[in-house]
């Protein structure tokens, strides 16, 4: 038990702060069953409790579900502390709040009701939302919006159409694939898939697709060149490690400022015009009801 004694103001000259131990409970559990048997019959049993406020307690059912292989024992243990601490703090600040706010000021009645209008609102535009909106987003859809609006997507890092390898040193016929990958017409290409799913670790094939520099980068980190400097420079580019030897092959660059190829911008536009179809059918969702209502004479608006 945690005991204080220091003053603030409003605050009661002590507070109590309990915290079970695991195995210490029982007989408290008990009587607190006994408790809620009579305040309430079908009230779910909420569990052992695992700390208490005054007279709120936190209960082992309260506990958020910690399992799973990516969390170990101690990480359990300290998430569990940690929300318990939370919940002791959150339950002193309110008490403090209830003794130290007027009656006018404790009354969030309105503001509740508003919360509670606004999510059950949410809920049900959500819920017709998954049922009935049409959520697919053509190809012709997403290119007409971005000829339309090209000019509004910007580039703000190099991007580049190519090829890339990454090889053992003691890979076979390596002349030959440097070949293949600086003239990648297509029974070049046929060559290097074949011989790449031999041999290669890594294989890239982005020759009719734009990528991000930054991507390349990914791929092959030991890459220190500026990417614009790169970009300008190399249409075929080889360097090696202790381990790996890597191929470039640079087909067509864009530098930060240029339109962005609609590649690199269809997964924003689907979502700019899935979140503008959203946006329709509400308004829509809104309307219906609203018009159904006044011609059923649901609505009526009392003059003045």
């Amino acid at each position: 038990m945690v005991r204080s004694k220091k003053k603030f103001p409003g605050m009661p000259v002590q507070i109590y702060v309990r915290i079970w131990p695991a195995g210490k409970y029982i007989s408290l559990l008990f009587l607190l069953l006994i408790v809620l048997a009579g305040c309430s019959r079908n009230k779910k049993n909420p569990g052992r409790p695992v700390a208490m406020v005054g007279n709120k307690y936190l209960y082992e059912s309260q506990l958020p579900a910690l399992s799973g292989p990516s969390i170990s024992a101690q990480d359990s243990i300290r998430i569990r502390k940690s929300y318990i601490d939370k919940w002791i703090r959150r339950q002193l600040l309110l008490e403090k709040a209830e003794q130290n706010l007027t009656y006018e000021q404790k009354d969030v009645t309105d503001q509740m009701e508003e919360y509670r209008a606004s999510l059950l609102i949410y809920k049900y535009q959500e819920m017709l939302l998954r049922q009935q909106m049409d959520t697919v987003i053509s190809d012709e859809e997403i290119e007409k919006y971005y000829n339309e609006h090209s000019g509004s997507f910007v580039l703000n890092q190099p991007a580049f159409r190519g090829i890339f390898l990454m090889l053992p040193l003691d890979a076979p016929n390596l002349q030959k694939v440097r070949e293949w990958t600086r003239s990648p017409n297509e029974d070049n290409i046929k060559n290097l898939e074949s011989y790449s799913f031999q041999y290669a670790k890594k294989y890239d094939y982005f020759n009719d697709k734009w990528t991000y520099f930054q991507n390349l980068l990914l791929l092959a980190p030991g890459l220190k060149l500026n990417p614009e400097q790169f970009l300008r420079a190399y249409k075929f580019y080889e360097f090696s490690d202790s381990t790996n030897i890597y191929m470039i092959g640079v087909r067509d660059y864009l530098l930060p400022g240029a339109v962005c190829p609609l590649d690199l911008v269809k997964d924003d536009i689907r979502a700019i015009l899935l979140n503008r179809r959203k946006l329709e059918f509400v308004r829509d969702l809104e309307n219906n009801i609203y018009y159904q209502a006044y011609d059923k004479a649901k609505v009526k608006i009392f003059e003045k």
